[in-house]
């Protein structure tokens, strides 16, 4: 069954402001049933809700939810909806079951903190897809026409896998519907306005629902932001490429000034330059495992270790020492192994419509990312873009400009370099929000609440008093002196990068 566009870039106004008028509440009279869930005292309960929200009366899913009560209940303000990243992350067990900062600050004592596993993630109708066949996904970036069209097969053959292993909410995982199903989330739980964090994909969720919903926002803060309406795979990958060249080049003069960085003395450029020309040429070992290392895991292992400066930075210039001077002492993690999800892709193919012609154009991507980035030539994220191209089905939430009107003050944070959201998507979501504070991390790294103690502070006393920092906000930069406690390996290359704090 092929979907039906949800939203359309050139009636969006009309259509959205169609979808807000129908309250949204699936649970009953009494609410919903809680059960204790993981070793935090958390609780989990489900939300049903239609498969596809333009047939309210059709096909159901149930929408799996965890709560961590308030610890200071006389204080109470109410609920904080707290957004999973990815898309594919489990709300569930990064917020609910998991150590997360959010459990130990001012805003766990002040609200419920309550997430969910989206819609066609984990425990709510997970995407499934053939082991085999994601085994078979390539890893590289298009060589030539013959390879740009063998990948265009694969991510046919592989939607359809995925449609007929997951079943009819395969084709309903856009973010629009998650955001529906959020709203019968608000209402299941009697919470007439919604307070809201949400970091990296999870500010898309922000971001629509306030644009379905403004009026039933309290305060929201939207934390490291999605563009949702750029409509240029080139752009995309340009800016992704930008924010890995200006955090590299952060990490480099970090280390060349920092005595207990393991490649200080060095010109930290150079040694980077080396291996990877090294892996461009196919003559990079791995000294732990004596297998080759690619160019493209490489700069996944640059970009990974770019996400927490103060938990990987010590790691990564171990790493990359050991992978100059052949060492076989230091190791990055190891990636998974069995796959049987595919969230990420499934949601993703059904938010962003990219049009590339051929390899031609596709090539002029790489090619303009690499003037933007000598050093590190190309983000990761380039398969954000090809791995949307071929997928089956239309999308049924394209991109689009946000029209927001009647929402309170939104609070958007950034960093200065941020490899998976980008400074220049934060700067777009900020102009295309007129009723919006712009605050600003000076650091590099993903998920700025998770990085800088001053945006903490401005962040919990937003969503506690509703007061927004003064505009021009900007919080020092802190970089880490100290390798941490335990230690880390750089973290070694994803099966694919996700947009997760």
């Amino acid at each position: 069954m092929l979907k039906r566009p949800l939203l359309v870039a050139a009636s969006a106004a009309l259509m959205l402001s169609s979808l807000a008028g129908a309250q949204t509440a699936f649970a009953g009279p009494s609410g919903p049933t809680w059960e204790p869930c993981g070793d935090r005292q958390g609780e989990c309960t489900t939300v049903e809700v239609p498969i596809d929200w333009n047939n309210p009366d059709g096909a159901k899913t149930n929408i799996t939810i965890g709560r961590l009560a308030a610890t200071d209940p006389q204080n109470r303000i109410g609920v904080l909806f707290v957004a999973p990243g990815g898309p594919g992350v489990s709300g569930i067990d990064t917020y609910i079951e998991g150590a997360d900062k959010l459990q130990d600050g001012e805003l766990r004592k002040r609200f419920d903190i309550v997430s969910w596993d989206q819609r066609g993630v984990k425990r709510s109708s997970e995407v499934r897809c053939s082991a085999e066949l994601l085994e078979q996904a390539p890893g590289n970036f298009p060589a030539n026409e013959q390879e740009f069209q063998d990948l265009l097969a694969y991510n046919a053959k592989l939607g359809e896998d995925c449609r007929k292993n997951t079943g009819p909410v395969f084709d309903f995982v856009d973010t629009i519907s998650a955001v529906r199903d959020l709203d019968a989330i608000r209402a299941a739980l009697g919470e007439e306005q919604l307070s809201f964090y949400g970091a990296s994909y999870g500010t898309q969720v922000g971001q629509q629902y306030a644009e379905l919903f403004p009026n039933r926002v309290r305060a929201m803060t939207i934390d490291s932001n999605m563009d949702h309406s750029n409509t240029s795979g080139g752009r995309y990958i340009e800016t992704a490429s930008e924010d890995l060249e200006g955090s590299f080049n952060t990490f480099a003069d970090w280390c060349e000034r920092t005595a207990n960085c393991s490649l200080y003395g060095q010109d930290v450029r150079e040694v980077w330059d080396g291996v990877h020309a090294k892996a461009e040429a196919g003559t990079l070992t791995d000294p732990a495992t004596g297998t080759a290392l690619s160019a493209g895991s490489l700069r996944s292992e640059l970009m990974r270790a770019m996400y927490r400066p103060e938990e990987r930075w010590y790691g990564l210039a171990d790493r990359l020492k050991a992978l100059s001077e052949g060492n076989p002492s230091v190791s990055a993690m190891a990636a998974p192994a069995e796959l049987v999800e595919n969230s990420y892709q499934a949601i993703w193919c059904d938010d962003w419509s990219w049009k590339v012609r051929d390899f031609a154009e596709l090539q002029s991507y790489r090619e303009q990312a690499e003037k933007v980035a000598p050093h590190t030539k190309i983000s990761p994220f380039w398969s954000d873009v090809t791995t949307c191209l071929g997928w089956p089905g239309e999308v049924s939430n394209p991109q689009h400009e946000l029209s927001i009107n009647g929402a309170p003050p939104i609070l958007i944070v950034k960093g200065k370099y941020d490899v998976a959201t980008p400074t220049a998507w934060n700067l777009a979501v900020a102009d295309q929000i007129d009723n919006s504070v712009l605050l600003e991390h000076d650091g590099i790294g993903h998920g700025q609440y998770y990085r800088n103690a001053c945006i903490v502070g401005h962040v919990e006393k937003y969503l506690t008093t509703l007061e927004t920092p003064a505009p021009g906000t900007h919080c020092e930069a802190v970089y880490p002196t100290e390798p941490p406690a335990a230690a880390t390996a750089s973290a070694g290359p994803a099966i694919r990068p996700v947009h997760a704090a």
